[in-house]
């Protein structure tokens, strides 16, 4: 054979080797989505008897209930069957109707001791749990404004979802919650709420706009992610300018070690004189959280940003990479284990998740693809929203 007719064989035989490799990969994925589904359906239909969405309020409406609405929002998209958008629907026409008028007009979800340094002494709302429960309500609202077959049945849902989502950023950005910095900004938890004798504002209220405490950074980043899910819903430019705002403060907290190859970033950082207490020093402490799980958080809202074409570069999603795949793991698959983003000791509180393994970035690196795979459990809590989610990513 002549060297053109082995250059074409030899071109022929690896262009066969990638497909049977694609419809291998693509059988693989079939199998395994068929799997972690069932898995996953059994888990939440039967975790989902909690009824968080009954009870829950304040930061809790993010913790604990927007949990399933995600997982609703995401198995709708892995399966495409209705069950899942009626589920999200009850779900969130029981929190949202338990929500309260307060002093300004605008409703609520207050409680007491519902986080943070300030919030834990008030009777509050929580803008953390608001966002994150709000998110994936406003995503579905999206798809069924989309989908004319959706719209007939759930339309008016839809509207007013997103009416009083909106309405939910207004309160906060009125109540002097936002705080400019210039190329960035912050969001603060205020330090002011609601006198349950008097039903009206505590003292904090009358100096709102130059008090509070800067929320640490994966609140912010969820509240970002919310705002994101808010431009993708509406195309108001003015919760994308907010959420790039946050991102390019959050890009300027992250330092490299280690000669550049790796991240690094503090769990929080002061923005301003509200984050200072008289005598000079801050008010939280400043370091890299032994709970690696806060990292996971940061790092979705950091892909989110990239993918939506904000501030981050794909320099910075290799070097998010390199820093949980070539640092943080230690390259055994079966028995992956990570450590913190610094190298730095276990904390006896969080022995089992010093680090963990960034889901988002999977799309990004067929190793953390790999070893997710390997070690996830589709049925269990994180697998409430995380299951469909990475089932409904690997549809071609």
């Amino acid at each position: 054979m002549n060297r053109f007719l082995l250059g074409i064989s030899s071109l022929l035989m690896g262009t066969v080797s990638v497909a049977v490799a694609s419809v291998a990969a693509t059988q693989a994925d079939s199998s395994l989505s068929k799997d972690w589904l069932a898995r996953w359906q059994k888990s939440i239909v039967a975790e989902s008897k909690s009824r968080y969405c009954d009870k829950e309020m304040g930061e809790e409406l993010g913790w604990l209930v927007s949990p399933y609405l995600n997982g609703y929002y995401y198995g709708y998209l892995a399966t495409r069957d209705q069950v899942w958008i009626d589920r999200l629907v009850d779900w969130t026409d029981s929190w949202i109707k338990r929500g309260v008028m307060e002093p300004d007009g605008f409703i609520g979800w207050p409680k007491s001791g519902t986080g943070g340094l300030i919030e834990d002494e008030l009777y509050t709302d929580s803008l953390l749990g608001e966002a994150m429960a709000f998110r994936p309500v406003v995503l579905i609202s999206a798809e069924i404004k989309s989908n004319p077959a959706l719209r007939s049945k759930y339309g008016s849902k839809a509207d007013s979802y997103l009416r009083l989502a909106e309405q939910t950023y207004i309160k906060w950005m009125s109540r002097g919650c936002w705080r400019d910095l210039g190329v960035g900004g912050v969001w603060v938890v205020p330090a002011f709420g609601i006198d349950q004798k008097s039903g009206q504002w505590t003292s904090g209220y009358s100096n709102r706009l130059t008090s509070g405490f800067s929320n640490p950074d994966n609140k912010e980043n969820a509240i970002a992610e919310w705002l994101l899910a808010m431009y993708d819903a509406t195309g108001r430019e003015v919760y994308k300018a907010r959420a790039e705002q946050w991102f390019r403060t959050m890009k300027s907290r992250i330092k490299t070690r280690e000669g550049g190859k790796y991240f690094v970033w503090n769990y929080w950082e002061p923005a301003g004189p509200w984050d200072y207490k008289p005598d000079g020093s801050t008010k939280h402490w400043v370091g890299v959280h032994p709970n690696g799980g806060y990292y996971g958080i940061d790092v979705d809202a950091i892909v989110e940003a990239y993918e939506h074409g904000l501030v981050f570069s794909k320099g910075d999603i290799d070097k998010l990479v390199a820093t949980n795949r070539d640092f943080m793991w230690n390259h055994e698959v079966s028995t992956a284990k990570f450590q913190r983003i610094d190298g730095g000791p276990v904390d006896a509180r969080w022995k089992n998740s010093p680090g963990a393994l960034w889901s988002a970035l999977i799309p990004y690196d067929p190793t953390l693809k790999r070893v997710f795979e390997k070690t996830f459990d589709p049925a269990s809590w994180s697998g409430i929203a995380a299951t469909p989610r990475y089932i409904f990513m690997l549809k071609p």
